[in-house]
């Protein structure tokens, strides 16, 4: 069994540009959501998470020319760069770069903004990335639909036990659009107002933009509690281009999977983070898969009430948070739940829970073209506190 450690993290969100100012708005139950009636997305009113991009512009200056990047890059390198800051000796020659985005810079399509028509390539992007940091490997860029940013961690896994590098730098980003915001409101799946995950009058999901990045290797600190990824799994239950299985076979054979990689059952599950983007059909579809795991008394939480459903970096947000959440034995609320509406009694966690025993998480994610994915953490505890 290959061993995934994950270690130095930075999330750049509404909620902050660094992990622990978004760490401390999830504990204070901070959203970052946001309604706005006047949107150059929609001529309706949308309720989503956006980065304010003079802000970004400014903080990014600092190690770039904005004008030369998109805000999508500049949210990336962002990422990026606060791991490098952390880790000087970090060796760009030999170490992998694994990028997940579901539309990387699809919004040049309505308007190239002065770049070249390539720019818009998920390929360019990988390239962008790795010269602006001197990367001498090639860079594997995961667009897999919202599944993304989870499986480039199980990818790098992969890559790592093929032997191909024995640490990487795992990237995921996602910036809305009018591609983007028009095509999900044409499946009426958009809500005006803040997301309900898991209740009963949900009545869609919010969209969201930030970028997240992680340090993963084969091998744990010394001294620390660390994070590793012990068991992943991935299947398609080729239900529908959009709509999921509605008897969660997908996540249901994810979930068997993940758990039979670790070695371990589904008993040893302290804690779960969901997909949870407040859709009907998702909802309902990961309670039943949940339930025919035997998992329906486990704490249980979705954080898209914090970010909206940030797409090809919504997976490695939520498992950074599933790193830090165990590392300190506390559980974030799902925002916004009101009564519970799936058809499977599920534990959905609406205060912030201290002081809890997480040995074992459950992360979960699923997308369009019927993907989803299982992802188990283990904490291995070390002679010292992280």
């Amino acid at each position: 069994m290959t061993n995934l450690y994950l270690h130095d993290d930075c999330i750049i969100s509404p909620l902050g540009f660094t992990t622990s100012e978004n760490l401390e708005k999830l504990r204070n139950g901070t959203s970052g959501l946001k309604q706005c009636a006047n949107n150059i997305y929609l001529d309706s009113p949308i309720c989503a998470g956006i980065i304010d991009a003079d802000n970004l512009s400014k903080v990014f200056s600092k190690i770039g020319n904005p004008e030369d990047f998109t805000k999508l890059e500049q949210m990336m390198l962002l990422a990026i760069q606060d791991i490098l800051n952390k880790n000087p000796d970090f060796d760009r020659n030999q170490s992998g770069l694994v990028i997940s985005t579901t539309k990387g810079n699809v919004h040049l399509l309505e308007d190239l903004l002065g770049f070249e028509e390539e720019r818009i390539l998920l390929s360019k992007l990988g390239e962008i990335i790795k010269d602006f940091f001197g990367f001498k490997q090639k860079p594997i860029v995961v667009s897999n639909a919202c599944i993304s940013g989870g499986l480039a961690l199980s990818v790098a896994k992969k890559m790592i036990n093929a032997g191909q590098f024995s640490e990487a730098i795992v990237v995921g980003g996602d910036m809305l659009s009018k591609f983007i915001v028009s095509g999900f409101n044409s499946f009426q799946a958009l809500s005006d107002t803040a997301c309900k995950p898991f209740s009963k009058d949900r009545n869609g999901i919010n969209l969201g933009e930030a970028a997240a990045a992680v340090l993963v290797s084969d091998s744990k600190k010394a001294h620390s509690n660390c994070i590793n990824l012990v068991g992943d799994a991935s299947a398609n239950d080729a239900n529908h281009i959009s709509g999921p299985s509605r008897t969660g076979e997908g996540l249901h054979k994810s979930i068997q999977n993940s758990l039979k990689e670790a070695r371990i059952s589904s008993e040893v599950i302290n804690a779960i983070s969901t997909h949870g983007t407040a859709t009907v059909y998702n909802d309902e579809m990961e309670a039943i898969a949940v339930s025919r795991n035997n998992l329906t008394e486990i704490p249980l939480n979705s954080i898209k009430g914090y970010y909206g459903h940030t797409l090809g970096a919504s997976a490695l947000i939520e498992s950074i948070v599933c790193k830090h959440m165990m590392l300190n034995n506390e559980i974030y609320p799902s925002l916004n739940f009101t009564q519970l509406g799936v058809s499977e009694k599920i534990n959905v966690i609406t205060e912030y829970l201290k002081s809890v025993n997480l040995e074992y998480m459950l992360k979960t994610a699923s997308g369009f073209g019927g993907c989803n994915l299982a992802m188990i953490f283990k904490k291995e505890v070390g002679n010292g506190e992280s």
